[in-house]
């Protein structure tokens, strides 16, 4: 069952004769429960892209399906609603409320929709036991480790069973160790709770942990690569040799994939 789809996607910067083309005719569709990476070098389209997912920029032209729903035609007035019910985000700089305790950040999604309160506190425990992090609900933002914080932010955008969750560059303020274990709290999110996952990285570490990856390249899409049956390790290799064609890689290759 397909849950998004992107056709024909295009935006512009800029005015004649210096138009930046910064996406150019990109079309792909996710299903239901796929995790999907999107990677490409600085100024490829990525975090564009992301944008007019999330309905924060709005594309030049194109059409992007959500569900079944056209996001192009939701008025102004009704965006944030859309945007709280069905969408759920990770930032690389967690975006926690350092006043409220981590179980309150990871409610707080709930409480702004209206949840009954009786099943709030069920809801943030169950989604902290799965990541880890009941252990720190009673602690604040700046008590806890970075990679405890990033586990915050993924309860925080799973909790209200969003249609998809969009995130960019997750592990971008962690180290290798918290990177790891970012990657597989996503991996089990989107294994065991059937999350749609939509993420951007430059990382191919973290890319390794996707079931398909889409590669852009001036706005375009470039290539595209599943995972299929192959180990992660394999996967890894796929990857990088994917991104020497676009121009080398730049990033960290950990000692064990």
């Amino acid at each position: 069952m397909c849950i998004l789809e992107a056709i024909d996607l295009k935006k512009d910067y800029g005015a004649e004769p210096n138009i930046t083309h910064a996406l150019n005719g990109i079309s792909f569709k996710v299903a239901k429960g796929e995790f999907v990476g999107i990677m490409g070098a600085s100024g490829s389209g990525k975090t564009t892209l992301l944008n007019c997912i999330s309905t924060i920029d709005t594309p030049t032209s194109g059409q992007i399906y959500l569900d079944g729903k056209d996001l192009l035609q939701i008025n102004d007035r009704d965006l944030a609603r859309f945007r709280r019910e069905n969408l759920g985000f990770i930032f690389q700089d967690f975006n926690l409320l350092d006043t409220l305790t981590v179980q309150e950040n990871i409610a707080l999604a709930l409480v702004i929709n209206k949840e009954d309160s009786k099943k709030i506190d069920f809801k943030v425990q169950e989604i902290a036991a799965r990541l880890g992090i009941q252990d720190v609900l009673g602690k604040h933002p700046h008590q806890i480790s970075g990679g405890q914080k990033q586990r915050c932010a993924c309860a925080r955008a799973i909790v209200n069973k969003p249609r998809l969750i969009l995130a960019d560059e997750p592990t971008g303020a962690l180290d290798s160790n918290s990177s790891r274990t970012l990657m597989e709290a996503m991996q089990e999110m989107n294994r065991s709770l059937q999350a749609t996952i939509l993420m951007v990285t430059h990382d191919a570490f973290s890319a390794s942990y996707t079931s398909r990856i889409l590669f852009l390249n001036d706005g375009t899409i470039y290539g595209e690569l599943e995972r299929g049956t192959q180990s992660r390790a394999q996967f890894f290799g796929q990857i990088l040799a994917i991104l020497e064609e676009l121009g080398g890689y730049s990033g960290c290759i950990p000692d064990s994939v």
